[in-house]
This record gives C-alpha cells, sequence and structure tokens, in this order.
C-alpha cells in the first residue's frame, strides 16, 4: 500500500499499481496547468464515506510507494482515468480493464 499525501493533511492509501496510474493521470493534468476535482471512497475505518480535494498546479503532492521496483501501466486504465478526470465530476478510480497487452507503458 502506498500512500498519496495532499497539501501535507490529507492522507490516504493506495495500492501501489492503483497509484501509480493517479500519478500518471495526475501528472498529465497538472502538467498542462489543468485543475480539477480528485474524489475517492475512503476506507471502512473512517466511515465508508468519500473524500474529494481540488488539485492545482500549486498543491503540495506526495506519493509514497511501498515497493520500490517500477510497475508496468495499463494504458486503456490510464485512458479510462483521464476520461474521468476530464469529466464534470473529476477524477475517481474505476475497475481497471483488461490489459490488451500491447498497450503497456513503463513507469
Amino acid at each position: 500500500m502506498g500512500k498519496f499525501i495532499y497539501e501535507g493533511t490529507v492522507k490516504v492509501d493506495f495500492d501501489d499499481r492503483t497509484m501509480a496510474h493517479v500519478q500518471l493521470v495526475i501528472g498529465n493534468k497538472l502538467r498542462r496547468g489543468e485543475s480539477f476535482h480528485f474524489t475517492w471512497r475512503d476506507d471502512k475505518s473512517i466511515g465508508e464515506g468519500r473524500t474529494s480535494i481540488w488539485l492545482h498546479p500549486q498543491a503540495s503532492l506526495v506519493y509514497k510507494y511501498y515497493g520500490s521496483r517500477p510497475l508496468r501501466l495499463n494504458r486503456a486504465w490510464t485512458e479510462a482515468l483521464m476520461f474521468t478526470a476530464n469529466s464534470p465530476t473529476g477524477l475517481h478510480i474505476v475497475p481497471e480493464p483488461a490489459d490488451p497487452g500491447d498497450g503497456d507503458l513503463s513507469a
């Protein structure tokens, strides 16, 4: 499990694979100067609600991975996540689609 930290106060755990895909999408959006919401479901331990943050190019973000080796990224999942990030509701985690095999990206 990796940890995503926003502005030093909001901290959430994501598995490393999910976080690698989310990091790629967030990085691409922020590099273009685009601001957007990122929403996720909270863990049962804190009530199973949801949290939504406003991401902007000046935001302080930390991606702390548990594992040390790079992950292969699924292009189809990255595109699906980017689609949500470009929607009015903003980025949210969607299930990983089947890996087509030829669409992998190196992390």
